[in-house]
Order: structure tokens, then sequence, then C-alpha cells
């Protein structure tokens, strides 16, 4: 059976404008936080994507939603055309009509401290959503039964209904943050390091809890990390971001046997290992990522890359399909010279 497309992204750019020093100034700089992204997610999987802090993964799931208005490109969403031929573009859309769909599309945030409004109660935090939708009334007897029955399945006691969010821990807290996402019952849901925050102990905990929300709601994710063993367990594809572009793309189990772009294979050596037996020397990436505002030239990774060549250094690579649902976007591949 073929996969059905949720999301298709083409040449989708994200440019935040710097300020300039002075009014001598003449040309406009920009931070390029995403550069000509061209990658589609399919219904019911879940697409990781990982990189170096800064390399514009949060940048890229929040234009997704339009919350950051893209500067180019198209972002089609074919989640209420189930002929999958005439999808929304969502860069073409208004506020309100982008408002409407937003029921549809969310966002689980990184920060489980920040991103509760310590002023609400659990049970107001929950049905706020639903009732900005007119989904339910204000003081409805089914929209409360409604919001426990939400919080049972993201694993909170009832009685936490009238609590507010000082009276909880950070995986608590981000349980509430994931029920307030999962009531408007969306298919799609982008998780930006929603395990970051919290102990290692608690993060299996909600990574569970999501695993478990996806089968029962039929839920898409983009799961945002730089957490290769976290990725590695939750995603059903791996995207690897460097500097605003998308660099390898594939199946998990494939990225982690046969890795064929410089950056993944430096990603994952640099894993820590607990196994005695076969322990490896750790290698660090050396050098800094260059500057979003003014990029090298050619292959973003030639500053850092060992296989580096001229090519590298004046030519940008193509994204091409080495192998079947194996993408990669450089002059050398491994396991290919």
């Amino acid at each position: 059976m073929d996969k059905k497309i949720l999301f298709s992204l083409r040449g989708v750019k994200k440019y935040f404008p710097l300020k300039k020093e002075s009014v001598f100034q003449k040309e406009q700089l920009f931070v390029r936080a995403n550069e000509d992204i061209n990658i589609d997610i399919y219904q019911g999987e879940t697409l990781g994507l990982v990189g170096e802090s800064g390399c514009g993964k949060s940048t890229l799931g929040r234009t997704l939603l339009q919350l950051y208005p893209a500067t180019e490109g198209e972002i089609l969403y074919y989640g209420d055309d189930p002929t999958g031929e005439n999808p929304v573009d969502l860069t073409k859309l208004s506020k309100e009509q982008i408002r409407k769909m937003r029921k549809d599309l969310q966002l689980i945030f990184q920060d489980p401290y920040s991103s509760l409004n310590p002023r609400m109660t659990v049970g107001q935090i929950i049905s706020e959503g639903l009732r900005s939708h007119n989904i339910f009334e204000k003081h409805d007897e089914v929209s409360q039964a409604y919001t426990l029955d939400v919080m049972n399945k993201c694993g909170l006691a009832p009685y936490f209904v009238h609590r507010y969010p000082h009276q909880f821990s950070g995986g608590q807290r981000q349980r509430i943050g994931i029920a307030r996402s999962v009531a408007l019952k969306p298919k799609f849901i982008v998780a930006d390091e929603p395990v970051s925050a919290l102990d290692v102990s608690i993060q299996s905990q909600i990574i569970n809890l999501l695993l478990d929300l996806k089968e029962q709601e039929n839920l898409t994710y983009l799961f945002i990390s730089h957490d290769l063993s976290v990725i590695k367990y939750i995603s059903d594809r791996v995207g690897v971001m460097y500097l605003g572009h998308i660099v390898e793309l594939t199946d998990t189990a494939k990225l982690f046997a046969h890795p064929m772009h410089p950056y993944t294979e430096a990603l994952l050596e640099a894993i820590p290992t607990i196994d005695v037996e076969n322990k490896k020397k750790i290698k660090i990436l050396e050098g800094d990522i260059p500057s979003p505002v003014n990029p090298p030239v050619g292959c973003k990774f030639h500053t850092r890359c060992v296989y580096a060549t001229d090519i590298c250094r004046e030519v940008m690579p193509a994204m091409l399909e080495l192998e079947p649902g194996h993408f990669v976007a450089c002059h050398h591949p491994l396991g290919m010279r």
C-alpha cells in the first residue's frame, strides 16, 4: 500500500532580517535559518529531525506550522483532501484561515516550565483550545468529562484538574502540554525537543506516552531532537540538518547502519557508549559551525569535513536518491566512492 503524503515542502526558506548596524549600511543582512528545504511527511509516521544546536530544526517546525511565515517556497497540506489532488498551500492562507486549521496542527514545546500559563489551572489549560475552536461551551459538563478523559490518557490523575502548573514536576508539566495538544484531536504534531529538559528516567515515560498516543489517535509527528538515541527509538525516518539544509534523509535503520553523509557519520561517532566489550573511541567533530548570516560557498559542511575536495568548496551538492528512499546531499557520499 502506498504511503499517503500529509505534508509536502518544496523550496522552503526562512530568513530573519538583522537590524542594520548604521544608517550607512546599504546591504540588508539575514540569518538564513532554513535554506531550500524539500521533504515529504507521510501520514502516520514519525519523522525525526536531528542536528547540532542552531542548525534550524525548531525554525523549520514552526515555519511548517506557519508560526513563522515562510520567506519562500510552498508548504502543501493534504490533510483535508483525501484524494491528494488539491492540497492547501499554508503559505498562501490568511491569519484567519490558518487559525481555523490550528486544531489539526499542534505543537509540543521544549520547555515545560515556560510554556504553561501560571495563572490557569490544568483543566483551564487543556480546555482553552476546545473553547477557542467552539468545540465545547465554557461550563459544559461534557467538556469537563472530556478534559478528564484526555488527562487520563496522558497519565494525569483527575484531582490534578484544579491545580496550577507550579505544583507539578517537569515531567508532569510536559504531560499537561501534551494533553493540551492532543485534546483537539490533531492530525499532525510538531514535538520540539519535548524531552530535552527532563531527567533520563522521565524521558522514557514521555517518549512511550507519545508512542501510545500516536497509535490511539492515528497521529503524525515531526520529532525534533539533538539526541540520536531518542531519535533512533521513536522515529520511522530521520532527516539530518546542517546550517539550514537537509543533508541526509532516510529510514532510521538505514541511517544508523549505513550513514552516507560525512556529517551524519560524525554525529554517530560522537555518541557515548556504555558497552564495555565493544568500547569505541569517541570522535569529536572539530571546528565551529559557520555563521548562518554569511555561510560558506559550496557545500556548507566543507569547512569541517575530512573528505572535502575542491568541488566541495565551489559547488553546492544536490540532494540525490542514491539508494531507494535514501537521499543524500554530498559530492563524496560514504560507501559510494
